[in-house]
Order: structure tokens, then C-alpha cells, then sequence
């Protein structure tokens, strides 16, 4: 199968956004500028701890619900190695969030493993707003679960979710 040549006006931020927050909207927000197109690409990940809470179609539509005002975002998702699907698309950045310091460990391992495997494709490393710096999607999934307040969080499409997911 032949690859699209590498662009490096083509971004992909990877994650399970289950669910998706404000913390990864905001980050999408900020790289929109820099790129032509960037795709949200949200993993199956049906191994992840105990499986995400949302399915793959319905962390693909509250993306896009909460991604909808960003014209060059796309919500697209994938069941394969990230290294594969950012072959398969052509992409020549992956961007990813780092909240804390202790998040950089992993992400640098993350980074280093796909320098080997896609040695064409950069990661960059970007930081969210302060405000959004200590939400995480578990955090947010918990609080939802025990019926705490999660509208500062999230958007209401994903608020209104978990409530009806809680009922």
C-alpha cells in the first residue's frame, strides 16, 4: 500500500477523550492556528484499564460536538498502532498535552517509540491553559460518576452524557 508523502501542515492529537474535556479542547484550539487541518483521532482502546465508559462512536460524536467551531479540526477514529494511522494519513505532527511534569516521562517515552517507528513525523509537546492544567479525563469521569459537578470541565453535550450514562 503506498503512503501519502509526509505534511507537515497536518497534525494528529491521539487519545481515548473519554470523555473528551475542556483541557483537550483548549489544546486543539491553540494548535488549530499553526496547522492546515488537524485530526482529533480518537482510540478504540477497548483495553485501556476497564474500557472506556463512552463507546468509540460516542467519544467520536462529543468530539466533534465540542471541536464543532474549529473549521481545520477533524474527528476521526482509529483501531490500529497511532504510528500507522499517522502513515496511513500522511500527517507529519503529532501533538500531544503534557499537564504536569510528571506527565513528561511518559510522553517521552511515547515520543521516543514513535521517532523509531515513524522517524518522519515530529512530536510536539504543548501545555494547556492553566485553568484546564489539573482536569484529567478519569478525574472528570469519577466526579461525573458520583454526581459532582463537571459543567467547568467539560461541554455541556459531554456533561449532558454522563448524566443520562448516570441515570
Amino acid at each position: 500500500m503506498n503512503k501519502p508523502p509526509v505534511n507537515t501542515r497536518l497534525a494528529v492529537y491521539p487519545g481515548t477523550f473519554d470523555p473528551i474535556t475542556n483541557g483537550h479542547a483548549d489544546l486543539v484550539a491553540r494548535a488549530a492556528p499553526l496547522f492546515e487541518r488537524i485530526v482529533v483521532a480518537v482510540a478504540d482502546s477497548p483495553n485501556k484499564g476497564r474500557g472506556p465508559g463512552f463507546s468509540l462512536n460516542e467519544r467520536i460524536a462529543l468530539a466533534r460536538l465540542a471541536l464543532a467551531d474549529l473549521r481545520n479540526v477533524e474527528v476521526r477514529g482509529f483501531d490500529c498502532l497511532l504510528a500507522d494511522f499517522v502513515s496511513e494519513i500522511g500527517a507529519g505532527v503529532i501533538i500531544r498535552g503534557l499537564r504536569a511534569v510528571s506527565d513528561f516521562e511518559y510522553e517521552f517515552q511515547l515520543a521516543s517509540m514513535n521517532r523509531h517507528l515513524i522517524p518522519q513525523v515530529e512530536t510536539l509537546f504543548l501545555t494547556p491553559a492553566e485553568q484546564y492544567s489539573f482536569i484529567s479525563s478519569s478525574l472528570v469521569r469519577e466526579i461525573g460518576r458520583l454526581g459532582g459537578d463537571i459543567s467547568g470541565f467539560v461541554h455541556p453535550a459531554v456533561q449532558q452524557a454522563m448524566r443520562q450514562r448516570r441515570q
